[in-house]
């Protein structure tokens, strides 16, 4: 591998994401690059957050730490979870109970969103019509 790209991979592999709630009663820190961001097009993230797409950045459990206050946590379904600050109510990140090992962590709850860019769309089959995003991610009826 060239040295300029070891280098943008380590810097990738070194890289840490702060953030929190509105009220700022919970902090946390993700290290590393994330495994994925997705925008999810799901109902049940649409009325959670009160948007029309929800976007998330998919982190191994073990690299995210609360560096002040912890969540609280809703059974959103069958088969996830979502931590929520327990004061202000953001949303913070969402789990699938078969996969605790990962957390998908809304991108708006980071101090620098824009750093998190978007790959793909998931859940498309329930996205609502009147929304045009035409970014040219891949699309997928599903996503996990």
């Amino acid at each position: 591998m060239p040295k300029t790209k070891r280098r943008t991979a380590a810097r990738k592999k070194a890289a840490s994401f702060t953030g929190g709630c509105l009220c700022g009663a919970v902090r946390f820190r993700a290290r590393g690059a994330p495994m994925y961001v997705s925008h999810c097009h799901c109902t049940m993230c649409r009325v959670a957050s009160g948007a029309p797409v929800v976007t998330f950045a998919g982190f191994p459990s073990a690299r995210v730490r609360f560096t002040k206050g912890k969540p609280k946590f809703y059974r959103s379904s069958k088969i996830a979870r979502r931590a929520l600050c327990g004061n202000c109510g953001s949303q913070l990140y969402f789990q699938f109970d078969r996969h605790p090992e990962r957390m998908g962590m809304n991108v708006g709850c980071f101090d620098h969103p824009e750093t998190l860019k978007p790959q793909r769309h998931i859940f498309t089959n329930t996205m609502i019509p009147w929304l045009k995003m035409k970014d040219g991610l891949p699309r997928e009826l599903r996503g996990e």
